[in-house]
């Protein structure tokens, strides 16, 4: 148990004590090194928010042995309580970019270059972001699976959520609905109004079944999804339009990857062509993947105010459904354990690997698991049966080589456009 009280608490600290704290004192006469610093050393920073997924565990351990803790605490003759020092992660990281925030105002009113320091702020901003949501993930009891397996979680709001099934409309109910990669989840709050509130597992459609509708009554605010393999339909009213906007952009770009991922396992070569035609026309663009919209991170009950309609760009996806070797036609999403197998052969190499480029950044939630960034290349080395890829990522200016598992949706085959730009 004493584990999960203290989660990687000691890696934060050795961290800091052996490297950061040395690193942020040149800082101090350097003072054009500190924006710099946070930016190369994002990926160990995720350490806290590895901490923050922990905590909600640790929170329920102390409570139940409350007593204990504090007979402790007056044996020690210490003024603060166990919680108290518990907490002074989630502070330090919030308090990382407030500190960046005023550097930032007092440099421009220097006249200094900000790029580097805006790209900071912006990245610690991220950061907070990121351990708020896992905290609330650690929050949510009664789901059978593994989080940590259904990939980046990518947004997560309050929304009135009406079910359709066979036997009609339910009535409108809060849930607390949180989109994965792989699956978006349905759950009722608990302790509403309380500074640690819990979510109750209600429901989930599985990324690979589900069906998009953008448009529903032609209410900026509304948007819907449906369970391909229950045929459930859930309605979902968000507080703004821009909330709506926001989730309908981001599994658009799931579902579109996703597309994209089984089309390059059925016909690598084709999907390299068409790859190659699309970059030449769009050549300015730097990357396929829309970036996400920013807006402020929502936890509260949603209203009913309206605003005026949102065009969307992305249109209702289809049934992704792929052609079988003896001629059926089935959904990709059904395929049994060799098909990986057989990708696993498709991806070439004499030696059994293959390059792939990543195009969308990934945070490791796992030990097994490493962090990547979008444009990195990679060399594949195994798939396993839930399309997690063991991947090879060579050494770079910020990191070491690494090896370790990552999400195959955030993987893409090389075009020759690619390998030219990361050889260049």
């Amino acid at each position: 148990k004493d584990k999960i009280v203290f989660g990687n608490i000691h890696q934060i600290y050795d961290w800091h004590k052996d490297f950061f704290l040395a690193e942020l004192e040149k800082c101090l006469q350097e003072h054009d090194r500190l924006a710099q610093l946070f930016i190369k050393h994002e990926r160990r920073l995720h350490m806290y928010v590895v901490y923050c997924q922990n905590k909600p565990k640790s929170e329920y351990i102390v409570a139940e042995c409350g007593t204990y803790f504090e007979e402790v605490q007056q044996e020690i003759n210490q003024r603060l309580t166990l919680s108290d020092f518990l907490i002074k992660p989630i502070q330090r990281i919030t308090k990382y970019q407030l500190l960046l925030k005023d550097f930032l105002k007092y440099s421009e009113k220097a006249g200094l270059d900000c790029s580097e320091t805006e790209k900071a702020v912006e990245l610690m901003c991220l950061v907070p972001k990121r351990c708020n949501d896992m905290m609330n993930l650690g929050r949510l009891q009664g789901f059978e699976g593994k989080l940590a397996a259904q990939g980046k979680l990518l947004q997560q709001d309050t929304f009135y959520v009406t079910e359709q099934d066979s036997g009609g409309l339910s009535r409108p109910k809060e849930r607390r609905v949180f989109l994965f990669e792989q699956i978006v989840i349905f759950s009722e709050l608990l302790r509403k109004g309380s500074l640690t509130p819990g979510y109750l597992f209600k429901r989930s459609i599985k990324m690979t079944y589900l069906i998009l509708e953008d448009n529903v009554d032609n209410d900026p605010c509304k948007f819907a999804l449906m369970n391909r393999e229950t045929s459930e339909r859930f309605v979902l009213q968000s507080a703004n339009p821009e909330i709506q906007q926001a989730w309908v952009q981001d599994i658009s770009q799931v579902l579109d990857t996703q597309r994209d991922f089984l089309n390059a396992l059925q016909s690598p070569i084709e999907y390299q062509r068409k790859e190659s035609s699309s970059s030449a026309v769009m050549r300015p663009q730097t990357s396929r993947a829309p970036q996400p919209i920013t807006r402020p991170y929502s936890s509260g009950p949603v209203g009913s105010d309206k605003t005026s309609k949102v065009t969307m760009r992305h249109p209702s996806l289809p049934p992704l459904k792929i052609s079988t070797s003896n001629g059926n036609t089935g959904h990709e999403q059904h395929q049994p354990e060799d098909r990986y197998e057989q990708s696993k052969n498709d991806l070439g190499g004499c030696n059994g690997t293959s390059s792939m480029v990543v195009i969308k950044d990934y945070y490791a939630l796992k030990e097994n698991e490493i962090c990547v960034n979008q444009g990195e290349v990679v060399q594949v080395l195994a798939i396993n049966q839930q399309n997690m890829f063991l991947v090879y990522q060579p050494a770079n200016d910020h990191s070491p080589a690494a090896e370790g598992w990552i999400p195959g949706n955030i993987l893409a085959p090389l075009t020759k456009s690619t390998t030219d730009s990361s050889d260049g």
